[in-house]
């Protein structure tokens, strides 16, 4: 994360905090019978973003109920009187971007660093309930780029996860810088929300419980021996196909909680797209119904126009835009917006 000074030398004053979207291409291992638990793989991306303001004050103010709640808890952390959060954009919640983390991180960010306090954000993330399962989102909002992340011990996270605070955010095993003329497609129909909280843990609950382990024997072959040398070579096309991969075997452990391989209607866009020549790979990122498809930029314009045709065929509405890779993390301005 980067800041014009180091924070403690600066007086209280407004600040302004942008970060980016991720793309969460599923996780190594569910099964409890390996002793590494997760293990998310993801990537940051520049657009959409949230982007919010946050100056000093006597209480907490917010117009966003969720933002509030951040910010309350960011205050009690920090050990600060209070701060006034206006939120400028937003990710759309629950769509598979990472919405609640990146929010929850910039809103901790603002109130330290408008406070003149370093947010220690990898520390206190797990207080503000992010980083229990996934670190992508985390590590994301730190440095950007491509994340493998090391997951959890199985016999600490085990089929219940621990209350809030009472976990550290998984350590990245693997950073690599996204190549700047790789381009992500990014599909979003007009469908239900992503789960989340108790229908999410309930969901992840029982996807642990019945978890084949051979499929996380074939996942970490697949991320070991295609997805991380592809984006060390910076091989946009063996990134993409290792990436679907993945989703699709990660779609085994999920099938139950979510009507198939990939959720309804994803499956239908995602067979569309591995039609075209301009998408190398297609999956769905997180609990959906985002679907991601890997591009460059010279294919960017027909990625996008396969993206539109693939919500077409699946006889849905939405939104369709091809973005760049983000390979940095959040941006705090001093100064309001």
């Amino acid at each position: 994360m980067s800041a014009d000074a180091d924070p403690r030398d600066r007086p209280p004053r407004p600040v302004t905090v942008e970060s980016g979207a991720r793309l969460h291409f599923g996780f190594g291992n569910l099964s409890l019978a390996h002793e590494r638990l997760y293990g998310a793989v993801g990537a940051a991306v520049d657009e959409p973003r949230v982007r919010l303001t946050v100056a000093p004050a006597e209480g907490v103010e917010s117009a966003h109920d969720a933002v509030r709640g951040y910010a309350e808890r960011a205050c009690d952390l920090l050990g600060v009187d209070g701060a006034r959060v206006t939120v400028h954009e937003e990710l759309p919640r629950h769509m598979g971007l990472g919405s609640g983390t990146q929010l929850a991180l910039s809103t901790l960010a603002g109130v330290a660093r408008a406070h003149g306090l370093d947010p220690a954000v990898r520390e206190r993330a797990p207080a503000l309930g992010r980083g229990g399962r996934s670190g992508v989102g985390v590590a994301a909002f730190e440095r950007g780029g491509f994340v493998l992340d090391a997951g959890h011990p199985t016999g600490r996270f085990t089929t219940d996860r621990p209350a809030d605070g009472d976990w550290r955010v998984p350590a990245v095993a693997a950073r690599h810088r996204v190549p700047d003329g790789w381009r992500f497609l990014l599909v979003v129909p007009e469908a239900d929300p992503g789960r989340s909280g108790d229908d999410e843990d309930a969901s992840i609950r029982s996807a642990v419980e019945d978890a084949d382990p051979a499929v996380a024997d074939r996942v970490a072959g697949v991320i070991q021996r295609r997805l991380l040398p592809a984006v060390a070579e910076g091989s946009a096309e063996r990134f993409g196909e290792a990436a679907a991969e993945v989703g699709r075997l990660n779609g085994a452990w999920f099938a139950d909680e979510q009507g198939g391989v990939y959720r309804p209607p994803v499956g239908d866009v995602v067979a569309e797209l591995s039609e075209s020549p301009a998408v190398f790979g297609a999956g769905q990122s997180s609990w959906g119904p985002t679907v991601y498809g890997v591009t460059d930029a010279d294919r960017a314009g027909a990625a996008r126009e396969a993206g539109q045709r693939a919500l077409d065929a699946a006889g849905v509405d939405g939104d369709v835009r091809v973005v760049g890779p983000r390979n940095r993390g959040a941006e705090v301005r001093t100064g309001e917006e």
